[in-house]
């Protein structure tokens, strides 16, 4: 067992070193000598020390939409956190041409709730 660590060790340390024995060139004996690749080393440039705090205050606001005539996809999003708090609403033009609008709230003591709106399908009258 010590015996397998000890070779995987010095396997693991020319490895390291940059140079991979390739065995015989072609023939092998036309050069009379074995044909050694150096492989790149890999530089790792240093260990930088960057304190991440986890338990840091969330907050972020952000927004987007959507109104492709072409596809028919038109919806929009808007949610804001601050701390354990989040607000937000989405609205979508759905396949039957009813529009839905969802508002919403999360916090620790409520829990998640939803409010959904929809609206009946928007009827064209063709004369």
């Amino acid at each position: 067992m010590i015996a397998r660590v000890a070779v995987v060790l010095c396997v693991v340390a020319v490895a390291s070193a940059g140079v991979v024995s390739l065995g015989h060139a072609y023939a092998g004996d036309a050069y009379g000598h074995e044909a050694v690749a150096y492989a790149p080393v890999a530089h790792y440039g240093g260990h930088e020390d960057t304190h991440v705090d986890y338990h840091a205050h969330p907050k972020y606001d952000y927004s987007y939409s959507v109104s492709d005539p072409h596809t028919g996809d038109h919806k929009t999003q808007h949610e804001v956190r601050d701390g354990d708090v989040v607000k937000g609403e989405y609205s979508l033009l759905q396949p039957d041409g009813s529009f839905r609008k969802v508002t919403y709230t999360a916090d620790d003591h409520n829990g998640f709730n939803a409010v959904v709106h929809n609206t009946a399908p928007a009827h064209h009258e063709y004369h």
